[in-house]
């Protein structure tokens, strides 16, 4: 695979040249290493990793801080379900450089019921349908991404479903670090037989810990199944109980652990009452394990700013206790439109949020008395009662059988609504089997006993040997499969997109390239009701195609509804037609105080003519907006009206270096006839040569400005730091 520079789109075809000879470089999760007092740019960070090679701050960052961009101690997760795997690759680039490395691809929905493995790539749908060739190819791209951004990154998927110690002998050779696995999943929410469920656990954690992949539970599954989530807290920490032993007895590493833990509860609800104390309950009783912290979608709607809220609250309570991974979902969830855009303001917000709250600890401490430590105490005390009541009845499959888990009710209280399962009914019920006295099996990281010392006993510790090397000592004997369907697969779906594959020709897409997906915000001065059906008329009034509404938000009951509509263009933009000037070069803060800490620099600024506009020019100009005389720059304003000789008068009597003229009325192009006449004036009092001429409006064009006479025209957008960099780099 070539070295791509970072303003070069990948070429998908790169990555699935030569796949079936792909061997992964590595294997097994890498957690990020906090550096302790981290310098960045004269600030400390108490809770922060190793700044990337390259990467995109949030926007702030990015305007004012010089692209600033510490990195949490914190793994950051992102979430991808497009289903279609070729696309993905490209927003786990984004991903990347926005701080994520933890890249979590969700399989296709139904898969858990998969009795095998599926080879080929075809389109999914809630999820890419997980295969050895779309593993690899992930895998092989993200080791050319993290080499990109200077961190490892930690692949992911699932474990689970009926075909689950098949996929752990996949993810092990293909490199895959970290995956879902708990039995307690397959039972509860894929109904799949429990007694098949637990001993396909016991085979694929054997292999994960050969792998030394990481686990992360399923227990958060719970808080968003039952009615009321906050209810089912004692149950929660009696499910990650069970699956942290099972794995750890099995042989995995306590610190290749994770507890998947949810805040239980989100606003309007109290919810700090009930997700802190939950939060520390947990991180006492299991203190030797990872903790992965996800958002709350229990109680997520359509609204991206509601989800955003919890995702920020819900990281407070991560801060407050503590989080190894920090997972984002997405703040469209409500939608079930996981797109790049958002996936990108997850990871923002995630880093955003974890930055802003670094050295919390060291500032705030937890309440050791009063309602925290007593909550926390009560909750503790349910789950043993819980867990004593789950061996009285005689063990977990029991409990399931009698609805115990995702009840709704407070424990000891009931409901009657849990999740209830036969032990001898659901997917794959009747199919474990005792082995015969004579079974063998001659591979790495078998659980249970490999029987081949009757062959070899020197090979009890090693059975592989007994084949000289299975697959995980020999990558060379695993079989790869290629494209089994011949209309549904990846090179089709590039085909049909072959006119965007880097080419000229460029469509918005928030999820596949070339999707033609766009949309349309609105404000409509009525009910919720008719603004629904107004805003899809707006929509095809505007040539978007299919419009539907994706969210909705009354703003007042008759006043006013706030409406998003999701639809498709069809039309797309050669951009090698595009007429686009050259951008501007910027001068750092930096650059621009020690420019003028060395040679001062005084202007003269007005809004010339009969123009009474204040605003735009008082924005270039003052420190609290961002203006020159943030960098030292000495400002003489005349205000508003100003007629060009005084302006000019103004400059000679004060030595300026520079004219600042404010424009905005445009009639009759009266704001590039008052430039010439400034221009005018300049040369006729003998000091044009020694004075640069700068002017500014909402329609002023720089090019036309610069005919004018003038020595530079900033129109709309133009900021201070502009303005600035012009000054410095321009003096006479």
């Amino acid at each position: 695979m070539k070295n791509y520079k970072s303003n070069e789109r990948l070429d998908i075809r790169d990555i699935l040249d030569d796949i079936e000879n792909y061997r992964p470089k590595r294997r097994g999760w890498t957690w990020r290493e906090k550096v302790a007092d981290l310098q960045m740019d004269g600030h400390t960070y108490s809770d922060c990793a190793e700044p990337l090679k390259n990467s995109i701050g949030i926007p702030s960052a990015v305007q004012y801080f010089d692209n600033l961009d510490p990195q949490p101690a914190e793994s950051i997760t992102t979430e991808i379900a497009s289903g279609r795997f070729e696309d993905d690759i490209r927003r786990m680039r984004m991903c990347a450089w926005h701080g994520a490395d933890h890249i979590m691809v969700i399989r296709t929905a139904g898969q858990s019921h998969y009795d095998c493995l599926i080879e080929g790539t075809p389109q999914g749908i809630g999820g890419i349908p997980v295969s050895r060739k779309q593993v690899r190819c992930h895998r092989k791209a993200l080791d050319f991404i993290e080499e990109e951004v200077g961190r490892p990154i930690n692949y992911h998927s699932y474990i689970s479903g009926v075909a689950g110690p098949e996929i752990a002998v996949m993810f092990a050779e293909e490199g895959v670090n970290g995956a879902h696995q708990d039995p307690q999943y397959n039972v509860l929410y894929r109904n799949i037989n429990m007694v098949r469920s637990f001993v396909d656990a016991a085979e694929s954690k054997c292999v994960m810990t050969w792998a030394d992949i990481a686990q992360i539970d399923g227990a958060h599954n719970a808080n968003a199944t039952a009615r009321e989530a906050w209810k089912v807290m004692p149950e929660l920490m009696v499910q990650h109980g069970i699956n942290s032993l099972f794995s750890h007895k099995v042989g995995m590493k306590k610190e290749n652990i994770c507890l998947s833990t949810v805040p239980p509860s989100a606003a309007p609800v109290p919810c700090t009452k009930y997700d802190l104390p939950y939060a520390v309950a947990l991180r006492d009783f299991f203190k030797e394990y990872k903790m992965r912290a996800q958002q709350n979608t229990k109680y997520i709607t359509s609204s991206s700013r509601e989800a955003t809220v919890t995702h920020v609250l819900n990281m407070m309570i991560s801060k407050l206790t503590r989080a190894d991974i920090q997972s984002t979902i997405t703040p469209d969830e409500g939608r079930n439109v996981p797109w790049h855009m958002y996936n990108i303001e997850a990871c923002d917000t995630a880093k955003q949020t974890l930055v802003a709250l670094d050295g919390l600890l060291d500032m705030v401490n937890l309440s050791e008395e009063g309602y925290l430590p007593k909550e926390v105490r009560e909750i503790k005390e349910r789950a043993v009662l819980y867990l004593e009541e789950l061996l009285e009845v005689g063990g977990y499959f029991e409990a399931v059988e009698k609805g115990f888990f995702v009840d709704s009710a407070k424990y000891p209280e009931r409901n009657g609504d849990g999740i209830g399962r036969k032990i001898d009914d659901g997917i794959g019920a009747g199919t474990v089997f005792k082995r015969d006295d004579d079974y063998m099996a001659p591979v790495t990281a078998h659980y249970g006993y490999n029987n081949v010392a009757q062959y070899d006993k020197n090979t009890v510790n090693d059975p592989s040997k007994l084949i000289d090397g299975c697959t995980f000592e020999k990558p060379e004997k695993i079989i790869f499969i290629d494209e089994l369907d011949k209309q549904d697969n990846v090179n089709v779906r590039m085909e049909e997109a072959e006119a965007y594959r880097n080419t000229n020709l460029i469509k918005p897409e928030v999820e596949w390239l070339a999707d033609g997906t766009v949309v349309l915000e609105l404000c409509l001065p009525t009910d919720k009701r008719t603004a629904q059906f107004a805003s899809i008329e707006i929509a095809k009034n505007m040539n978007m195609l299919n419009p539907e509404v994706i969210h909705v938000e009354a703003l007042h009951p008759s006043e006013g509804t706030r409406v998003q509509v999701k639809g498709k263009i069809d039309f797309s933009v050669d951009i090698s037609k595009l007429e686009i000037p050259e951008e501007p070069v910027m001068l750092s803060d930096n650059e621009l105080w020690e420019a003028i800490d060395k040679k001062p620099l005084k202007v003269v600024a007005a809004t010339v003519g009969e123009d009474e506009h204040s605003v735009g020019l008082r924005e270039v100009i003052d420190i609290k907006h961002g203006g020159i005389e943030k960098w030292g720059i000495e400002v003489e304003y005349l205000g508003t009206s100003c007629p060009v000789e005084k302006l000019v008068d103004a400059a000679i009597e004060t030595n300026a270096e520079a004219i600042l003229a404010s424009t905005i009325i445009s009639h009759d192009d009266i704001h590039y006839k008052n430039m010439k006449k400034i221009h005018d004036l300049c040369v006729e009092k003998g000091i044009r040569d020694k004075i640069n001429i700068v002017c500014g409006g909402t329609q002023v064009i720089n090019e036309l400005a610069v005919k004018t006479g003038v020595d530079a025209g900033f129109g709309r957008g133009s900021k201070g730091k502009h303005v600035a960099t012009f000054l410095v780099t321009h003096r006479k």
